[in-house]
């Protein structure tokens, strides 16, 4: 039975199909044990076809995996609570899988086995696994059985946290060593355990760090770099590129010996997956070498040990260029610009390169580009113009100046060639300009030829008019004026009516209606140009909102009339795209913009009421209307009615989290836009709030913005925050505790924004509370709060944003109390330490302005005192 039910979830009849997967999921829910019992024996059977095992592996894959947190999350627990022989008679038939004659069934038994042991090694409930894996490596004569040990090894190590089995690296790290020999009959053996290899990587720096272990195993690697096989060879270049990735410190006698000379002839190969490999190693060396030399900058400031850089890339570029300019060539006229080639993939080489050399880039690239620029073959044209593109950030803007002004009447007149990948790279060039060399379009007359050529360029295909709104979008950026609410006109100013009406237009065409992304594109570069436009061009603003609501209201009109679902995905993207560039003409008009806002409203209503809970509308609905309430304050009150249903239905949707992220921020909007306005409804945001930050299911990058939110409160409703301060306390206290790992630098960011969420939440409370004239209820807290900003303060990790709200703290605890209440805490040396060292930070000047405030308050509260800053 469970056969024909799998088999029928590949038939091409959708409802035959939809049947099957319905019959599945019926069997799941059923009787789990029993359904992943049916999945094993078929998953097991040689008699069954390999199509047919194959889906039956994937099926139980599915039971214990998936790619949504909360979906995982609750299959972890499925699996965790079944019974342990239901669990050992699973393991026993998918490990003897891997025996299988059929290398499709033991690969898919390998990813099986690879997506249990992600929630059983760490709880030690599969001790032995590893070892059987290495066992069947290393004893067994059976190739297909080595294979589908190798990929289970491989798998594994890519899932698990490198920690846990680093205890067990040396013998992982032998087994899959001696299977990448190239002794190794087994082609399909060796690439398995180069693969193997490659994921096992992060979790053997003890055995890099032996000389004799890393030569060997690089020599193992750089020999399947000459491999006949064409996989083995991509799979070892792969292998170098991870290697480099990790231990870039320790490559500089692998890269004089062996790696400089494999890479280059290796970029130069006739397989495209080998070139790739071997340009990708490049730009990892290039990305590697960028990122260095930012910590030597910081090096050298904070007067600590710098990191070992060895400038690879500066001492190759002589070989790199003319390989990397070569390689642009080769690209044909049927290539589709979303599908990842050589030429691509060398241009990004390039342009990181041009980036980590700087100025050495320039002297070998230029000839290649006068040469080519006006050659009648058009690959190397289109070859010309990419490379140029792709040097111009990284040189001294200064020497690139006069290339640059020299070369725009050229990249203009391209623009209007007769190949279109010719004149989608120009775009793109003409767009990197407009975005790290703005100062060369100063000039009027090439500003307008850059504008006329740019928004004929909309009306071109999807391809090049998405890179001329890109350029638009640049050139908005760019050339803003100094002060938005100062200035009254810009150079876009006589341009920008005609742009923003292209931009209309093309949004018309048909091509933007079949091209979802263009059209994004397309709203991308009106948002931006409203965004950051000068005073005179408000009355065409006022004009596109009103056009943008008409829109959006034809919108809704005709969402019922759809049925297809790939039509209803495009739907609710225009949706969202309008909706974005509302958000950005509510901004822009500011105050101007209380005319319309009955009419947005009862838009924006209409829209969020009938989108579904995770459709990508709803997201920019919801900003679209905090936007409106940051401009028009105490006038949203008429709205908040209306608005809260869903608001507080978007704070409970813990699995679509980024849904709830804003809906979190649009509290924090409300509250400053109605201040005690909002108290009516603030025991049902509290209620929500603390259910959120209690959710296992919500994503935890979301918790350090609910924690800010309850300073919102605090801040608008002043002492009436009194009523929620016990438990308030209590969370922010426990989240106080979280610390990071010293090498989980992922954690370590998470912890830091965590902090910076907990401050942000003290810093509202103490301002709020002392409006209400309630500051003596934190008194109690003081030496809490005091101890973690200490804390903080002792820490490595801790960011400027960090010191800039722990000052904000002291100085507002200091406002709070100023009668020296708190002067014993003032008194401490740590407090005149911090001060001091914000007063001389060169990232931000408000933490300097900050220091400097808390300094005149910590000063005030302690009157007379001795402490000097």
């Amino acid at each position: 039975m469970i056969a024909e039910i799998l088999a029928n979830t590949l038939n091409p009849d959708q409802a035959i199909r939809e049947e099957a997967v319905h019959q599945l999921e019926t069997l799941e829910n059923e009787n789990f044990p029993a359904y992943l019992q049916y999945l094993c024996e078929e998953l097991a059977n040689e008699n069954s076809p390999s199509h047919i095992r194959t889906v039956a592996g994937i099926s139980l894959k599915n039971t214990v995996s998936a790619r949504e947190i909360a979906r995982k999350e609750q299959m972890v627990q499925r699996w965790i609570a079944l019974n342990d022989e239901t669990k050992q008679s699973v393991k026993y038939s998918i490990l003897n899988t891997l025996n299988s004659d059929d290398i499709k069934a033991g690969s898919t038994a390998a990813q099986v086995i690879a997506a249990i042991a992600a929630i059983d090694i760490p709880r030690n409930q599969w001790p032995d696994l590893i070892q059987i894996l290495l066992e069947n490596v290393t004893k067994s004569n059976k190739s297909n059985l080595k294979q589908a040990s190798l990929q289970t090894i491989g798998y594994t190590c890519e899932l698990i946290d490198p920690e846990i089995l680093a205890s067990q690296s040396n013998s992982i790290l032998t087994a899959v060593v001696n299977g990448a020999l190239k002794e190794e009959p087994s082609q399909d053996v060796r690439l398995a355990a180069i693969q193997a290899l490659t994921n096992s990587l992060e979790f053997t720096r003890a055995n890099f760090d032996q000389e004799t272990e890393r030569n060997y195993i690089m020599q193992v690697v750089c020999e399947a770099t000459q491999s006949e096989n064409e996989s083995v060879k991509v799979a070892a270049f792969e292998c170098l590129v991870r290697i480099m990735q990790l231990y870039y410190e320790k490559m500089e006698l692998y890269m004089q010996k062996a790696l400089y000379g494999l890479t280059i002839t290796g970029m130069k190969s006739d397989d495209e997956k080998v070139a790739l490999q071997a340009v990708e190693f490049w730009s990892t060396v290039c990305d590697e070498e960028i990122a260095l030399a930012v910590e030597l900058e910081e090096a050298q400031i904070s007067n600590i040990k710098p990191p070992i850089c060895h400038y690879f890339a500066k001492a190759a570029v002589n070989d790199l260029v003319p390989t990397l300019l070569w390689l642009l060539t080769k690209k044909g006229m049927d290539d589709e610009d979303d599908e990842w080639n050589i030429s691509m993939a060398a241009a990004t080489c390039l342009s990181l390169l041009a980036t980590c050399v700087e100025d050495d880039i320039v002297a070998p690239v230029l000839p290649f580009v006068e040469s080519n620029i006006n050659n009648t073959d058009w690959v190397y044209r289109e070859a010309a113009i990419m490379a140029f593109g792709s040097i111009l950030e990284g040189p001294n803007p200064v020497n690139l100046y006069p290339l640059v002004n020299q070369a725009l009447p050229l990249l203009v007149n391209l623009m209007k060639d007769d190949i279109t990948q010719v004149k989608d790279t120009t775009a793109w060039t003409l767009g990197r300009i407009s975005d790290v060399l703005p100062d060369t379009l100063k000039n009027e007359a090439t500003l307008q030829s850059l504008v006329t050529v740019v928004t004929e360029g909309l009306s071109d295909t999807p391809r090049v008019a998405s890179n001329c709104c890109w350029c638009l979008m640049n050139l908005a950026e760019q050339l803003e004026p100094e002060d938005l609410e100062v200035n009254e006109t810009y150079p876009l100013s006589k341009y920008f009516e005609g742009i923003i009406t292209a931009l209309l237009n093309a949004s018309q065409q048909e091509q933007a209606n079949a091209e979802i992304n263009f059209r994004a594109s397309i709203y991308e570069a009106m948002s931006s140009l409203v965004s950051h436009c000068s005073k005179d061009c408000l009355p065409i603003v006022a004009k596109l909102t009103e056009v943008t609501l008409q829109k959006l209201d034809e919108t809704i009109m005709l969402q019922n009339q759809i049925v297809n679902s790939d039509d209803r995905l495009a739907h609710h993207e225009l949706q969202a795209n309008l909706c974005s560039v509302l958000t950005s003409c509510i901004r822009r008009l500011d105050k101007e913009i209380t005319v319309m806002s009955d009419n947005i409203m009862t838009t924006l209503l209409r829209i969020i009421s009938s989108a579904s809970k995770s459709s990508t509308v709803l997201e920019d609905a919801f900003l679209a209307v905090g936007a409106l309430s940051a401009v028009i304050e105490g006038e949203f009150s008429k709205y908040i009615e209306s608005f809260v249903p869903y608001l507080n239905v978007a704070l409970q949707a813990h699995e679509e989290y980024q849904m709830c992220s804003i809906a979190v921020g649009l509290v924090g909007d409300i509250c400053r836009a109605l201040n005690e306005g909002v108290i009516p409804y603030t025991d049902e945001f509290m209620n929500h709030l603390l259910e959120d930050l209690q959710s296992s299911i919500l994503h935890r990058d979301v918790k350090p913005a609910i924690l800010s939110c309850f300073g919102d409160i605090a801040l608008a409703i002043n002492s009436n925050f009194v009523t929620y301060l016990p438990i308030v306390m209590v969370v922010l206290k426990q989240a106080s505790s979280m610390e990071a790992s010293p090498n989980d630098y992922d954690m370590i960011d998470y912890v830091n924004q965590l902090r910076e969420g907990i401050l942000e939440a003290y810093v509202g409370i103490v301002q709020g509370l002392k409006s209400g004239n309630c500051a003596g209820e934190m008194a109690a807290h003081v030496n809490d709060i005091f101890a973690f900003m200490h804390n903080i303060y002792n820490d490595v990790e801790k960011t400027e944003a960090l010191i800039r709200c722990i000052l904000g703290l002291i100085g507002d605890f200091a406002d709070a109390f100023p009668n020296g209440e708190l002067n014993p805490l003032f008194s401490e040396p740590w407090i005149s330490e911090i001060i001091r060292e914000g007063k001389k930070m060169r990232g931000s000047i408000s933490t300097k302005e900050v220091a400097k405030w808390a300094n005149q308050m910590v000063k005030r509260s302690l009157q007379a005192s001795s402490v000097s800053y």
